[in-house]
């Protein structure tokens, strides 16, 4: 019987309690806000303005920007000193039409990204290597430029373009594993 009693006087306080406590903060609100159209307390709170444009960090992103950071990146995994001129790469790619991918996986088949090139020669790329004829170039940046430029002048206006087909006049005494390993190294700079 006790337990009866207890339930049913729950019953009948609960919504007594209820019906205080709204009753309660709607006396609350009311007093500190005078339009009484709100249940949340208010509080004179100043709000500062918005940050000024010196606070605003601004850049752009370019389809340029990530082909340099994979090409510098390429080169760092392998620790080339060809690191620096990651742009240079992608400059002479644009420049003339050449998948920028070619230059680094050539140069990595050839000598290892430079590891293996004749000393002194800037030649990374065995371009004009036939026995003891070494082509030089002044500097990295230059060699980019001319075994890019001779790509695209003399292998690709040919129709020559996959490392399949540059293969053939490159090195065409190859058995197919040159073409393999520069498409190798070109998947990796995607």
């Amino acid at each position: 019987m006790k337990k009866i009693a207890l339930i049913t006087t729950s019953f009948v306080l609960t919504p007594i309690l209820l019906i205080f406590c709204i009753l309660y903060f709607s006396f609350l609100t009311f007093s500190h806000n005078r339009s009484g159209l709100s249940f949340l307390p208010t509080s004179n709170v100043a709000y500062a303005a918005l940050p000024g444009s010196e606070n605003v960090v601004e850049g752009r992103v370019t389809g340029d920007d990530a082909r340099v950071e994979i090409v510098r990146q390429f080169f760092r995994k392998y620790n080339s000193e060809l690191e620096p001129y990651a742009k240079d790469v992608i400059i002479a790619a644009d420049k003339y039409g050449l998948d920028y991918r070619l230059i680094p996986a050539i140069g990595m088949q050839e000598s290892n990204l430079c590891k293996k090139a004749p000393k002194e020669s800037n030649n990374c790329w065995g371009f004009g290597i036939y026995g003891k004829k070494i082509t030089k170039f002044d500097t990295y940046a230059d060699a980019i430029d001319t075994v890019t430029k001779t790509l695209a002048n003399n292998y690709k206006a040919n129709g020559l373009e996959t490392p399949e087909e540059i293969m053939k006049m490159y090195t065409p005494s190859s058995n197919g594993s040159w073409a393999a390993s520069v498409s190798h190294f070109m998947a990796q700079l995607q």
